[in-house]
């Protein structure tokens, strides 16, 4: 009976009683319709599925097209930036808070991030303001750059598409299997998270975490080596002294 309340959520008992009937199953009405009753099956007529979101439509007829990094056959500076949200726990573990950082594929650079308490589109906005802050610092045009993440809800949202894809025109990249399908980034976060563990988890508040962050942020792009750049001897390289 719950198998023909899904499948015909508008059967009453009577055309409940029919369907059993037609499946081999004979009980009498009067029995269905008690049972139709006591198991409140009418609940199912108004239930409304919630509509697929038309994006997440298009990316899966896309099929391995929506992975736009796996064509290229050479990436420029600053051509494929990759991003996703990670957990930073502080407190001793007891808390936790969002961080979103954007790094780039050729340098590995951290162009811009965010902490806060919810992974959301607000943060994700603002993590990706300050990467084209910094971009616009080391006279990056931003125009058809292709950012490349996972196929989570606020990535496939309508104020992130509008503002990435539209406004600053971007070419958007999705990963086809989730988050670790992103190797590039999976490898960065836990070499970011694992070198300063300890030091996040003693924080006793965000504010203390989000400092924390801004200084491992610094020293990764002012301080520590990056094989990467070794191969670069340029004027764009500014950027170890200015980020």
């Amino acid at each position: 009976m719950f198998e023909i309340a899904r499948v015909h959520p508008e059967y009453g008992y009577r055309r409940t009683t029919a369907e059993l009937r037609a499946r081999g199953i004979h009980v009498n009405h009067k029995v269905i319709e008690r049972l139709h009753s006591y198991w409140d099956l009418s609940v199912f007529k108004s239930i409304k599925h919630p509509k697929e979101n038309p994006v997440r439509i298009l990316l899966r007829e896309a099929g391995p097209k929506i992975n736009l990094v796996r064509s290229l056959e050479r990436i420029d500076d600053f051509e494929v930036l990759y991003t996703d949200f990670t957990e930073i726990r502080y407190q001793k573990g007891k808390t936790k808070a969002q961080w979103m950082p954007i790094i780039d594929h050729s340098s590995k650079v951290i162009v811009g991030h965010a902490l806060g308490e919810n992974a959301n589109t607000e943060l994700a906005l603002e993590a990706w303001e300050k990467a084209k802050f910094m971009l616009k610092r080391l006279f990056q045009k931003i125009e058809r750059t292709i950012i490349h993440h996972d196929q989570d809800g606020l990535y496939i949202g309508h104020k992130w598409l509008y503002q990435v894809a539209v406004k600053d025109k971007v070419r958007v990249s999705y990963s086809e299997d989730g988050a670790k399908a992103n190797v590039y980034l999976e490898s960065f976060i836990g070499r970011f998270k694992s070198e300063k563990r300890f030091l996040f988890w003693e924080q006793e508040d965000f504010e203390a975490s989000k400092e924390v962050i801004r200084a491992r942020v610094r020293y990764y792009n002012r301080v520590r080596r990056h094989s990467a750049l070794c191969r670069y001897v340029r004027p764009s390289w500014t950027l170890c002294v200015i980020l």
